[in-house]
């Protein structure tokens, strides 16, 4: 369960009246999500999510985050929309934590997605990347290639306690990109986590994206190559071709790849598997086996590594080129 920090009946009673919200009539945690506390809480206005920021999240960040919701809202983009509190505020403060208000998106998430929810995925991206163009903030990718030496750094010594050999894998795999990872391409904002918990569907058609606290500035085409990761390999970690068509046939109908895109996928999908298996291996090792929240399993992101290591052309993605 995600709720790490507690709120008390009084607390979110004054906090709510501090908004034109009408009155609270009840709220309950949400167990899904890893970094934040939330709320879903009930008013008689409506619906909205409360999320207190833990520790893991610098509030130094929070301005780029709400004011990207706040773009993409006037871009036509559905997502959460953060709510100003009286004095035009979005961020306040409650239990000792900075927090905001979001409304409530109705839906649910596709615990097994289909051909359908991959193409309505593939769309929705690519329109949340034209729609991000003129946003005026921008933040650095903390978990790009710099950032997965680094994190790699913190449990190399310990990587084969996960599976036999994994150390070796991602210092060969780390060695590969440091050559290959390419630069200059098409770039702007990106989700960077855009796993299907993160997208609502009412029915085959998607209704909102959430969770976009790990978005950040960098290649669009790495943004879909995250996407491929998450939604195209099934529970036995077999590529499903047939989704990634989908996928990747509608982004293109929104904004057609580059050429210099295209060549590059292939190693945009190796490194969005790496990033994956970093942190997945890194919360592994590091969380508490008392926790409130079990950490993923890093070995299906070591499955899909090895799958993209043996690609030798876009192609194989069902990526048609574009001229």
């Amino acid at each position: 369960m995600a709720v790490y920090t507690e709120v008390t009946d009084d607390e979110l009673a004054r906090l709510i009246a501090g908004y034109d919200l009408g009155a609270l009539l009840s709220y309950k945690g949400i167990a899904e999500g890893v970094e934040n506390t939330n709320y879903m809480v009930h008013t008689s206005e409506g619906t909205f999510i409360l999320t207190l920021y833990e520790r893991r999240v610098d509030t130094a960040d929070l301005p780029f985050f709400l004011g990207l919701l706040e773009h993409l809202n006037r871009r036509g983009i559905s997502c959460p929309l953060p709510v100003r509190n009286r004095n035009g505020e979005v961020l306040t403060e409650i239990s000792g934590r900075t927090a905001a208000i979001v409304t409530f998106l109705e839906g649910v998430w596709p615990r097994r997605p289909r051909v359908e929810h991959c193409a309505e995925v593939g769309r929705a991206l690519a329109g949340l990347h034209l729609a991000g163009k003129d946003f005026a903030l921008t933040r650095r990718n903390a978990l790009g290639l710099e950032g997965w030496h680094a994190l790699f750094d913190r449990f190399a010594p310990r990587a084969d306690e996960i599976a036999r050999g994994l150390g070796n894998l991602i210092a060969y795999e780390l060695a590969y990109l440091d050559r290959a990872w390419p630069k200059d391409l098409p770039s702007g904002v990106i989700h960077a986590d855009l796993f299907p918990d993160n997208v609502f569907f009412i029915g085959d058609k998607l209704s909102g994206l959430i969770d976009f606290y790990f978005a950040c500035n960098d290649a669009w085409a790495y943004d879909l190559a995250i996407c491929l990761n998450a939604w195209c390999f099934e529970a036995d970690f077999a590529f499903n071709a047939t989704k990634a068509r989908a996928l990747l046939s509608a982004y293109q109908s929104a904004r057609p790849l580059t050429e210099a895109e295209y060549e590059a996928f292939p190693t945009l999908a190796r490194g969005a598997a790496l990033r994956f298996l970093l942190t997945r291996s890194h919360d592994w090792l590091h969380t508490d086996p008392n926790a409130l929240v079990k950490p993923h399993d890093p070995n299906a992101y070591v499955r899909r590594l090895r799958f993209h290591q043996e690609v030798n052309s876009p192609g194989e993605y069902g990526l048609e080129r574009v001229r």
